[in-house]
This record gives structure tokens, C-alpha cells and sequence, in this order.
């Protein structure tokens, strides 16, 4: 194993005393030297350091101590000492978001994406500046960029293996970006980007192992496991659409609802729900929906709608698709036994119908314990991703 030469001992020093004051502000000099084991000269070197890049500040007083005596100076972290980008691409919308460095959202913008497909990077460029022009920002206090996109991506490369909402194969994204931004840029897949988010403010913040699942027309997921994002081999783990969870239907001639779609979203995503409403109401003559279902295709919302106000034909489908869900999950957290699951996606807009119910098959079937939630950061769980994306894997005195 390479030797650390003392410079990079003192960075990585750095870094945990920024790390350890983050974590634990207010906190003092003798505070952070009992936690880190540290001496309390080579603390307040590092302090006295940090203070002068801006990246903390002193506030205050703390408590004195039972002997009395002159109380220790309490030390900040300085959120607004820079700023980082976070962006998610979908299919449909592009939000593009400027945060501070504890998540807090400055400033953000959405537009369409299939208008500004041809010219994506461009376009978000110009919505960036327009935000820090906006809001006055410091062009020069920008870290950085996280982006999720929807779909494979070689981290290491930043090429975007395949995404179809956009049109792309092997799309070198980070070496277009690169033509566009002077900052660096991080690029991962958006449920990947997502599942940071909830790990870093949203329902699984302080849980090291993690499964986020995203179901709308698709179904994906990011997976933590030991406080790391869980990528596989070619960087495709996590695609939770594949699994099949009745094999006696995958058996007779199952087609999936897109070419290339999995099993599971085949019957358990919005688009799938939608269709099979669709497909049984234009059965029955006498449905209210009838004349809709016969000229247009349903949606899922409105089978939701539907059997939360007691259509028994709705409500088979939406159990079906439910049951489906939960076997998934079964099957996925218990391979992988994580401490939550969150749950997001147009489909989980039906949360209140469909939360209890996936519960309860889950808990009855599942070997260990595991605790289920809705997304707490909703539609921002993109961007807050993408910066915690940044954060984790900017080479910086942040990590």
C-alpha cells in the first residue's frame, strides 16, 4: 500500500475536521479534538485554516465549564461559501436548480425538453446564468454540476449508454458538457442521482443501506449499500422493471408495454395500469368510461381515481398492479436487506391507496423488518441528488 505523504495526511485531516464540524455545529476547538482524536494544537491549525478559505466560520460562545472560566468559541459550517448546480433531465422536463452546500434551494428553472432536445447543454446553460444573473450570485462560487439522467450511464466515462426518452446511445455527455461549462461535472443515472437525495436530507437520511424505487411508466431503482451507491458491473444494477413476478404469465407470449421494457413495469407501471383499464372497460358497455375507452387510452391516475371511489373494475386493476409491486419489492429487499425503502414516481401520487396495501403484503412475506415511505423530497429529489452527487464525488476539501 502506497505511503500517505504528509501533505495528503493533512488534507485528509482537513477534510474530517470540516467533516466532524458539519456534522456536529455548533461545536468547539477541544470538542472536535476529543471526536477526532486529534491533538488540540494540529485542530486549531486546521480551524484557523479553514476560517481563512471561508469555509467555516466562529459565532458566539458555548457553555462554560463547571469550573467556570472563559467559554470555547463555537465553530460553523459556512453553507453559502459556495454554491453547486443540480440538474435532472426527464423525458418530459428539464429542472435545473442553484443550492447552497447544505441543500437549500437558491434558485431554480424547467423547461421542456423535447423543445431543446437538439441543443439540451445549451439551453441549460443559458437557464444556469440566467439564474445566477437572477439572484446575484458569484459566478466564481460555483463548485460544480451534478446531473441525472434518464438512463444507463458509465460514470467513469460519462457516457450515457443508452437513453431512450432522449434519443440517445452512447452519448459522451461529460465530454459535451465540457464544450459548454468551465466547472467540473458528475454525471450518474437519475434514480441513482435520487436515492442520494433521500440518503443526504429526504426519509433516509442516517441509513446506510438503501433502496429507492422510482414507478411511473418505468420502474427503477438506486441502491446504497454500506453508505456506497451500489453501481454493478456495467452499471446497470438497479433495474427493478426486469424482475418477474409471475412466471406462468411471462410464460404465454408476454410482450412488455415498450420494446425493451421489463416484466415488472410491463404490469405494474403507470402506462401498464392505464392500458389494462382501458382494455377491460371497453367490456363493459355500461361503464361511465365506455365512450372514453373505446376512442382513447386511460390513464393510470384515472384507474386510481377510479377504485379509491369503489370501481370494482379499476380496483382489480389497481390491486393487481399493487401485488405485483410488492412481490418486487420482496424480492429485491430480500436480496439486499435494507434498513428503508422509498417509494416515488407518478404512480406513487396515489400514495394514500397504495402504501398500506403494498405494506401489508410486504410485511407479511419479507424475512427481515423494513420500513416503507413515500419520497420526502418529491419532485426535488432529482436535483438535491444531483448535488449530493457533486458533493460525494468532487475532490475537494468537502469530502
Amino acid at each position: 500500500m502506497k505511503k500517505l505523504s504528509n501533505e495528503q495526511i493533512r488534507t485528509n485531516n482537513k477534510k474530517l475536521v470540516l467533516q466532524c464540524i458539519r456534522n456536529y455545529q455548533p461545536i468547539s476547538r477541544a470538542e472536535i479534538a476529543t471526536k477526532l482524536s486529534f491533538s488540540k494544537p494540529t485542530v486549531s491549525l486546521l480551524v484557523d485554516e479553514l476560517v481563512q478559505e471561508n469555509w467555516i466560520h466562529e459565532k458566539g460562545s458555548g457553555e462554560s465549564s463547571s469550573q467556570g472560566g472563559r467559554r470555547p468559541i463555537q465553530l460553523y459550517f459556512n453553507e453559502k461559501a459556495a454554491y453547486v448546480i443540480g440538474v435532472d433531465i426527464g423525458g418530459t422536463n428539464v429542472k435545473t436548480v442553484i443550492s447552497d452546500l447544505s441543500g437549500k434551494i437558491i434558485c431554480s428553472s424547467y423547461f421542456n425538453t423535447r423543445k431543446h432536445l437538439e441543443n439540451l447543454l445549451k439551453q441549460i446553460h443559458k437557464e444556469i446564468y440566467d439564474m445566477i444573473h437572477r439572484s446575484q450570485l458569484d459566478e466564481n462560487l460555483i463548485l460544480g454540476m451534478g446531473v441525472g439522467v434518464p438512463g444507463i450511464t458509465e460514470t467513469n466515462t460519462g457516457v450515457v449508454v443508452e437513453a431512450p426518452s432522449l434519443n440517445w446511445v452512447r452519448y459522451p455527455f461529460l465530454t459535451e458538457a465540457e464544450r459548454h461549462f468551465s466547472f467540473p461535472v458528475y454525471v450518474d443515472n437519475d434514480v441513482n442521482v435520487a436515492v442520494l437525495g433521500e440518503q443526504w436530507l429526504g426519509r433516509a437520511k442516517n441509513k446506510d443501506n438503501v433502496l429507492f424505487i422510482a414507478i411511473g411508466t418505468g420502474i427503477g431503482s438506486g441502491i446504497i449499500i454500506h453508505n456506497q451507491l451500489y453501481r454493478g458491473s456495467s452499471y446497470g444494477a438497479g433495474e427493478l422493471g426486469y424482475i418477474v413476478t409471475d412466471k406462468n404469465d411471462m410464460k404465454k407470449e408476454f410482450k412488455p408495454i415498450f420494446h425493451r421494457y421489463g416484466y415488472l413495469e410491463s404490469v405494474a407501471g403507470g402506462k401498464a395500469i392505464g392500458e389494462k383499464l382501458t382494455r377491460l372497460i371497453q367490456q363493459e358497455r355500461n361503464h361511465p368510461l365506455y365512450a372514453e375507452a373505446i376512442t382513447s387510452e386511460l390513464t393510470g391516475k384515472q384507474a386510481f381515481t377510479l377504485a379509491q371511489a369503489g370501481d370494482v373494475t379499476a380496483l382489480s386493476v389497481v390491486e393487481d398492479a399493487i401485488e405485483h409491486l410488492a412481490y418486487g419489492i420482496i424480492n429485491a429487499a430480500s436480496l439486499l436487506n435494507p434498513e428503508v425503502v422509498i417509494l416515488d414516481g407518478g404512480v406513487m401520487k396515489s400514495s394514500d391507496f397504495i402504501l398500506p396495501r403494498l405494506q401489508k403484503i410486504v410485511f407479511q412475506y419479507l424475512p427481515s423488518s423494513v420500513e416503507i415511505y413515500q419520497s420526502q423530497l418529491g419532485e426535488n429529489a432529482g436535483v438535491i441528488g444531483a448535488v449530493s452527487l457533486f458533493l460525494r464525488e468532487y475532490d475537494s476539501v468537502l469530502n
